[in-house]
This record gives C-alpha cells, sequence and structure tokens, in this order.
C-alpha cells in the first residue's frame, strides 16, 4: 500500500469522526503516513510532525532534516520549524480554516499539547483522538510482513549464538552487549530495544535491567532480544538453564511452554485480546501459578515494539487477519528467578502461523557453561 493510500484511510477515518485536520506526533504513524524516518528519539520540536487536512499534507521539522524531508515524503509540503512548531504552525492556520483538529491523545507531550491550543485559538476544536492511526497500522501489509519476517529471521540466528557465549562467570551485561553486537553486525538497523538479560532470581523481574551478577551453575537465565529491518521489529525471549535442568526448572517451564503453544496455536481472527490472553492464562493458572503470570500474554509489532493489538485481561482489541503480536507468557518467583517463552505469530488465512523458528523444548534450553 502507497503512502497516499494509507493517508485516504486516514482520511476517511477523519471525516467519520467530524475532524477537519488531524496532527500526527508518534515518530512511527509519522513514518507509516509519509515515509519520512526522523529522529530515533521521541517527540521534540525538531522530531518532526505531520498536519493533515481533506486537501493538504504538511511535514514540520528543523533545519538538520529538512534535505531528508523533502527527499523521503515526496507527497508532503516540508515546512521548516525554526524554534518551536507552536509559533511555526500559528501563521498557517487562518488559510486551513480548522474547525477541530484532531492529535494522537496517547502520544502527544503535555508541553505541547498546551502550546498548540494556545495557538489554534477560540475558532479551532483542539480534539484527542485514541489509537486511530495505531489502529490502521495493525494490520500489516505484504511489505510489512516481510520486513518484520527478515527481522524474525535475524533474531532467531541468536539463539545459536547464544549457547556458544552463555557462561558461567560471565555477566549478564556482557552477554546484553555480544546479542546487540551481533545483530548489528549481521544486519540489524540497531536494535528494537535494549535486550534482557536475567540470569538466577534477577528473572523474577520481567524487565530487569542486565547488570554485574555473573551467570552460576543452575541458574535460570531468560534472554528477550529482537531486531530492526526496515523500521519493523521482531521480539524473541527464551529462557536457559545452565547445566542440566533440575526438577523445579523442568515443572515450570514445560508449564509455560504449554500455555505458550496454546495460545500460539489457537489465537484467531475475531478473537478479543482478553480471550487470547486466557488461553495461555488458564493454563498457567490451573497449573497453580496465576498469581506469577504478572502482565499480559502479547502485544502487536511492527514499526514500534508494543502495539496493537494488545493480549491481556480486558482487552477488547480484536485479533484480524494480517496482524502480528507476541504469545508471551511467563512465571515469575521472587528469590529463585522467572522464565518467559515468546514467539511472533500472525493470522493469515484464518489461522494462526508462527513466525519465529528458534528452538524452545525444555532440552534445547539446557546449556553446558
Amino acid at each position: 500500500m502507497s503512502v497516499m493510500a494509507r493517508v485516504e484511510r486516514l482520511r476517511e477515518k477523519m471525516a467519520g469522526l467530524g475532524l477537519q485536520g488531524f496532527l500526527v506526533s508518534q515518530p512511527e504513524s509519522r513514518r507509516y503516513l509519509s515515509g519520512f524516518t526522523g529522529h530515533d528519539h521521541p517527540p521534540s520540536d525538531s522530531a518532526g510532525y505531520l498536519l493533515l487536512t481533506p486537501s493538504q499534507l504538511l511535514l514540520f521539522t528543523d533545519g538538520r532534516t529538512v534535505e531528508q524531508a523533502e527527499g523521503e515524503a515526496r507527497d508532503y509540503q516540508v515546512v521548516r520549524i525554526e524554534q518551536r512548531l507552536a509559533p511555526t504552525l500559528a501563521p498557517l492556520l487562518p488559510d486551513l480554516k480548522l474547525d477541530t483538529l484532531g492529535f494522537e491523545g496517547n502520544h502527544l507531550p503535555f508541553r505541547f499539547h498546551e502550546e498548540v491550543k494556545d495557538v489554534v485559538g477560540p475558532l479551532t476544536t483542539f480534539a484527542p483522538t485514541y489509537d486511530l492511526v495505531d489502529g490502521l497500522r495493525a494490520n500489516k501489509e505484504p511489505d510489512e510482513l516481510a520486513a518484520i519476517q527478515e527481522a524474525v529471521e535475524l533474531a532467531d540466528r541468536v539463539y545459536d549464538y547464544l549457547l556458544t557465549i552463555l557462561k558461567v562467570g560471565v555477566t549478564e551485561k556482557e552477554v546484553a552487549w555480544k546479542v546487540e553486537a551481533f545483530l548489528r553486525e549481521n544486519g540489524s538497523e540497531g536494535i528494537a530495544f535494549d535486550p534482557i538479560v536475567a540470569s538466577g532470581p534477577n528473572g523474577s523481574r520481567p524487565h530487569h535491567v542486565p547488570g554485574e551478577r555473573r551467570l552460576r551453575a543452575g541458574d535460570p537465565v531468560t534472554v528477550d532480544w529482537g531486531a530492526r529491518i526496515n523500521g519493523y521489529c521482531s521480539d524473541i525471549t527464551r529462557t536457559f538453564i545452565m547445566g542440566k535442568a533440575d526438577e523445579q526448572f523442568t515443572k515450570l517451564y514445560n508449564l509455560v511452554l504449554d500455555g505458550q503453544k496454546r495460545a500460539a496455536a489457537r489465537a484467531k481472527p475475531g478473537m478479543t485480546g482478553e480471550k487470547a490472553d486466557s488461553l495461555a492464562r488458564s493454563v498457567i493458572a490451573d497449573g497453580g501459578y496465576g498469581a506469577q503470570f504478572a502482565h499480559g500474554t502479547g502485544h502487536g509489532v511492527g514499526l514500534a515494539i508494543h502495539e496493537r493489538p494488545r493480549l491481556g485481561l480486558k482487552s477488547s482489541d480484536l485479533l484480524e487477519e494480517g496482524m502480528v503480536f507476541s504469545v508471551e507468557p511467563g512465571v515469575y518467583l521472587p528469590g529463585w528467578g522467572g522464565i518467559r517463552i515468546e514467539d511472533l505469530v500472525t493470522l493469515r488465512g484464518g489461522r494462526p502461523v508462527i513466525l519465529t523458528r528458534a528452538p524452545k523444548e525444555l532440552e534445547s534450553m539446557e546449556v553446558a557453561g
């Protein structure tokens, strides 16, 4: 689908909501709707914004990226931000005649909201929307799926590499850096997110930041990583055991694996995110560890590492053909550690297709160390 086809889909949504204009601030949505890759840092005065109306497409960015924007976003009029977005936008508004200007309520920082609200004046309603562009991005097009598949295949290769670097005595930080270096050296555009390496009792924290703790014999070690290709992410988690799996690790690992496989195999179009979450959560709860599964079963993956759909408690998101999402249940025990297993799944031809190919059976997780 071309950029303009995406723009027209958004314009249809705008018309349905009575919006004469729409301000885009999220970097991933900006790229999706314009092709402008911009900066990788969070929104700021220089990061770049889009303003869409029924007849005009404006891209605001600062002098450092004007040339880049003109080359990448050829359907847009590029407007240079001299100091801040609001005073640059102000003189253009009378000609735009916007009764209602929508914005991404999930993403526009409060400071920018207040500044833009001041300049649009009393004649324009500055209206928040939620998940408007995010919803369009959730259903992946063939070229998007191809980029995600390539990112998945690169991430899969890290599994074999991990078997060579997970050694007793190496620190979590050293493993994380080596994973990042492997991804970059083998074609990744940076990394999808900072790798997680959580060994021993640190594994009870799902988003543990790798530290100076050294891997020990008998440790469970959770590693979570992802590549980025053409802007699109992959996401995978595997939990290893340093040595031979003991009774507790075997019991918990097989429980999480059963839940993970069940959800990955039974997710389907038309199912809510809550129902998909329950496929894994019920297995773990029936095993006696429901309280130790403290996060959602999954999330959408695309230009952003976390996007729609959400697979979790009370999620009303509907799974649809072409969506890509993670399936990553876990069990976390303070003082012992944790186990999480994650694959990426897409819906194709009315059924789930598991994109991730790295081994995840118990015997594949035992590391000689």
